[in-house]
């Protein structure tokens, strides 16, 4: 079993690759892996508690560990997480490869 961090930081209703990047995190989930997605930037607006996005609440209902970054977050006024995501500092990502977790950037 391997382990990944996919760090998506694109808004999911600006570009659909956002959602893409959250169904490779399920498939990877599926296989076996140990998956975390890390959001930045835009990509934190879908885990706003009263947004719906396909991608996003796939990547949870399948079990993938979703973080946001607190900095962003606080930056774009969100206070209120959807169910399941977690907010995290940026260190999370610096943590995370330092024990060697395969670490994407989208």
């Amino acid at each position: 079993m391997n382990k990944y961090l996919l760090i998506e930081s694109r808004d999911p209703f600006e570009s659909v690759d956002a959602d893409r990047w959250c169904e490779l995190a399920v498939g990877l989930k599926r296989a076996g892996h140990e998956v975390a997605l890390f959001l930045v930037q835009n990509g934190v607006l879908p885990a706003r508690a009263e947004c719906k996005t396909g991608g996003l609440e796939r990547a949870l209902a399948a079990g993938v560990e979703v973080h946001a970054d607190e900095f962003s977050l606080r930056e774009r006024g969100i206070e209120a997480l959807a169910s399941g995501v977690k907010t995290a500092p940026i260190a999370l990502v610096t943590d995370r490869m330092a024990a060697g977790w395969s670490t994407v950037w989208h």
